[in-house]
């Protein structure tokens, strides 16, 4: 089979099946629609083994998704359920195939998909945390993926954060600061991590700054003396960083 090369089109490629084998029209059960242009040998084609090609089928024959739900060929499955009406997709919560049970998560009513937070697949459970809202999401906040947990940090309840200030991933906690209400949020100050002190510095109303000030970090004070009230300049205005200092004196001179 040839290879596709960058912005080669699609139609470059050989046209064979999920098995490998070559198509042929004359084979498939939809040739009475190829007249019409709705599917075309190497293009769009429910039978290529190609995810673009079978996408594209689908696009145009959306009716025939149905009859496609428990092919043998996961992308086929995954993309017939895409296109197929939602009240057919409840089989596939337990499908073999993560992709499939994705596309279960994404689009069926929330009512029937809570179950799915106990998806052994991350990728099922980022889906479902992109849709629950509220306290649907916290039991996703104590997950064992950190995608997840934080997929879910950003569309939980600001309150709920609190689990996450000390999650031991770093990405995990530059969510939670970015979120979290003023009155924790003065709590991860002494994070570990520069980067989360970094998106605290960014956060904290001015007033609060204040223990930010003496941050080891200097790219963490940089932040601070930009914005932290001027009643609480004076100890950057002696930092060991030429550049703070000045903006330090600056800022008091200007008032």
């Amino acid at each position: 089979m040839s290879t596709l090369m960058a912005g080669e089109p699609d139609i470059a490629l050989e046209a064979l099946d999920w098995q490998g084998r070559p198509l042929r029209c004359q084979d498939c059960p939809h040739e009475d629609i190829h007249a019409e242009g709705r599917c075309d040998i190497g293009q769009v084609c429910v039978a290529d083994r190609r995810r673009k090609r079978i996408d594209r089928f689908f696009a145009r024959n959306a009716t025939l998704a149905a009859r496609y739900l428990d092919h043998p060929y996961f992308e086929v499955r995954a993309l017939a359920a895409r296109h197929a009406s939602v009240f057919l997709l409840a089989q596939l919560k337990s499908d073999p195939e993560p992709d499939v049970r994705v596309v279960c998560a994404m689009r069926l009513p929330l009512a029937r998909i809570s179950d799915m937070r106990f998806d052994p697949e991350p990728r099922v459970r980022m889906a479902l945390a992109e849709r629950l809202e509220g306290s649907e999401l916290v039991p996703l906040l104590s997950d064992s993926d950190y995608t997840v947990r934080m997929a879910a940090a950003r569309r939980a309840p600001p309150d709920a954060l609190v689990y996450l200030m000390r999650d031991p991933e770093v990405d995990v906690r530059r969510v939670v600061a970015r979120l979290l209400p003023q009155a924790h949020l003065t709590r991860m100050a002494d994070d570990p991590d520069p980067l989360v002190r970094m998106v605290v510095a960014e956060h904290l109303d001015p007033e609060r700054l204040g223990p930010l000030a003496g941050d080891p970090d200097m790219r963490v004070r940089f932040i601070v003396v930009e914005r932290i009230i001027p009643q609480l300049l004076a100890p950057l205005v002696t930092d060991e960083v030429p550049p703070i200092a000045e903006v330090a004196r600056q800022r008091l001179a200007a008032l």
